[in-house]
């Protein structure tokens, strides 16, 4: 390998790891100023519940369907399966355990990354290329409380709620399957759901959605506040948004995971 080759690589090496940092830095800078002024109770309480509309509300159908149909396909699964073991009453806790714990919160957060996520760098990206951004700075008016303040907290606010619904219905849907399918009583699937799950995992999960929350607004406003090059970047940016925001969410989903939960297993 030439002296070349190497230089080479350890350019695009440490240029990768610029970015990295940047992109990192950017996104806590935000983070940083957002949890300032929300400190000081500087927040925009009509514009919030308006995206609170926007942002989950509308984001409600979306999540619902999803977690339903996830729901029913994870109990047509194993619910055959354990009949056939003799164990059919255990997969009312199997499907709610799963819910409460994993799938509620990761996909309703995945499902509202890519809609919600792609809308906060597009709106937000369209006012950096229109200079709506700088009007705002000149004016003295800072955009991160304008602008991402009031999208950062309803989504603080919206995902959780998102989340109990998505539990609600991926375990209803659970027991319709288990009991059309293979048998099982709607009492014995809610015992087993019962004696499964307890109030701490549903707060775990809701801590998860949360962070979920969090990482949503902030990747989708960084992309947004930092879009370059007219519309064609405000589309690179939307979709740098939703790719970045869902392998942060899987990633962070591990790591509370593990924290969460590794020490009780």
């Amino acid at each position: 390998m030439s002296e070349r080759v190497v230089l080479r690589m350890l350019d695009s090496f440490g240029r990768g790891t610029i970015g990295f940092l940047e992109y990192v830095g950017g996104i806590a800078e935000i983070g940083g100023e957002s949890l300032g002024f929300i400190a000081r109770l500087r927040i925009r309480f009509a514009e919030t519940l308006s995206q609170c509309y926007l942002l989950g509300v509308q984001s409600l159908l979306i999540v619902l369907l999803t977690s339903l149909f996830t729901g029913m396909v994870f109990s047509l699964e194993s619910a055959v399966q354990a009949v056939q073991f003799g164990v059919g009453n255990l997969v009312g806790g199997a499907v709610s355990f799963t819910s409460v714990r994993e799938l509620g919160p990761m996909l309703s957060a995945v499902v509202v990354a890519g809609r919600v996520g792609a809308a906060i760098a597009a709106e937000l990206g369209s006012m950096v290329v229109t200079e709506q951004i700088e009007a705002l700075r000149a004016m003295g008016l800072p955009p991160v409380r304008f602008l991402v303040v009031p999208r950062l907290l309803s989504l603080l606010i919206m995902l959780p709620l998102l989340a109990i619904f998505a539990d609600v219905v991926s375990i209803i849907g659970g027991m319709w399957i288990a009991n059309s399918y293979a048998h099982i009583g709607y009492a014995d699937f809610i015992t087993s759901a019962r004696q499964t799950i307890d109030f701490d995992d549903v707060v775990k999960g809701l801590f998860k959605s949360v962070v979920f929350g969090a990482i949503i607004a902030l990747v989708g406003a960084y992309q947004g506040l930092s879009t370059k090059g007219g519309a064609a970047g405000v589309g690179r940016s939307t979709t740098s948004a939703v790719v970045v925001s869902i392998i942060l969410i899987f990633i962070s989903n591990f790591v509370m995971s593990y924290i969460l939960y590794g020490s009780s297993q």
